[in-house]
């Protein structure tokens, strides 16, 4: 990772009204909005999500992050406060009925705390893992059920703390990629939300191949950047995996590839053994791309709007510029598009 020193964190800060946040996922997953930015030329263009086969041709290849959520998220209250509305987001499971955790309010989560969800569900708080909500939690239920039903059964979609509207049962699926199979992950690789079976095939027709590593989301994806100097930021380890296949895949391009989501373009850059060249491998990484970092194989990236003095917001810059990121913002922000996770699309080529 390379730096420019002169760099600090107001740089990549702007302002995101509360009503830019998309709440809801658009009826289609393919009718949201695509702005296009070229790199060559500096150009900006409004496009929509089902023109992006548009900007693919043969010898391309796509790459996707094929994780699965499985962290889910829970609201209940201790014995005896029946009016509170604590809630729990589950992130990973150690165990049946044993979870790491964030929970808030964190004052009422203490050691030794029982909260109960309903149906006989209930957990007990064993330990405080940070200080910023994370907890050990094991959970409870009548003997004859099985625990991880139970727990799947009163769980809501594990929404980032950004979206306040709750998907209904039925519309769950919308928060994982049609393309998801690996499970692990804390939050969905966004930008993969807008892809359909139909475009995908429609991708493939024109001779593009498409890659599939996995990358699971941590919850570190939501805290932002606490230190103004860039550089002092420590990034949180994701769990990745790039299988001998999608190597083989990725290195017999011909034309560009194409990260689906910053998740993928962190999967690609940590395997890279050189340029335009990746090894199989599996793994932590913890890698921090910033203004200045060298991408040696990333050519271009599908992504969404992202949160204000974000890591997510300082990789799209490192890839497109800093002031380019700045004007297309601005430019998205004028023109009513849909910021966040069930927002519109950014293609940056």
């Amino acid at each position: 990772m390379e730096n420019f020193p002169n760099l600090q964190l107001s740089d990549f800060d702007y302002a995101l009204p509360v009503d830019r946040i998309a709440q809801v996922p658009l009826g289609q997953r393919d009718s949201s909005r695509l702005l296009v930015l070229t790199r060559a030329d500096q150009t900006l263009a409004h496009r929509h999500f089902t023109d992006l086969p548009d900007y693919l041709q043969a010898g391309d290849v796509l790459v996707l992050n094929d994780t699965r959520v499985t962290a889910q998220r829970l609201f209940g209250s201790r014995p005896g406060h029946p009016d509170e509305r604590l809630e729990a987001f589950l992130t990973e499971r150690v165990a049946d009925g044993l979870w790491h955790s964030l929970v808030r309010p964190g004052k009422k989560w203490l050691p030794g705390a029982v909260v109960e969800f309903g149906d006989g569900l209930s957990c007990e708080v064993l330990e405080r893992t940070d200080d910023r909500g994370g907890r050990l939690l094991r959970f409870s239920t009548p003997a004859e059920m099985f625990i991880e039903d139970v727990i799947s059964a009163r769980a809501q979609s594990p929404l980032p703390p950004y979206i306040q509207t709750l998907l209904p049962p039925e519309n769950r699926d919308r928060y994982q990629t049609v393309y998801a199979d690996q499970g692990g992950s804390a939050a969905a690789p966004t930008a993969g939300l807008h892809f359909t079976p139909e475009l995908l095939a429609e991708i493939e027709a024109r001779g593009v191949k498409i890659a599939r590593v996995t990358l699971h989301v941590g919850m570190g994806t939501f805290r932002p950047i606490k230190t103004e100097d860039i550089a002092s930021h420590e990034m949180h380890a994701e769990r990745y995996t790039v299988s001998e296949q999608a190597a083989e895949t990725v290195n017999s391009a011909t034309g560009r590839i194409f990260a689906v989501g910053t998740t993928s373009a962190r999967t690609l850059e940590s395997a890279a053994v050189g340029p335009r060249w990746i090894a199989a491998a599996e793994g932590e990484t913890s890698l921090y791309v910033t203004p200045g970092y060298k991408f040696q194989v990333v050519d271009a990236l599908v992504t969404n709007f992202h949160m204000p003095r974000s890591t997510l917001l300082l990789l799209v810059s490192a890839l497109a510029g800093t002031e380019f990121i700045r004007r297309a913002y601005q430019t998205a922000l004028g023109d009513d598009y849909r910021f966040l996770s069930f927002g519109d699309a950014m293609l940056i080529v």
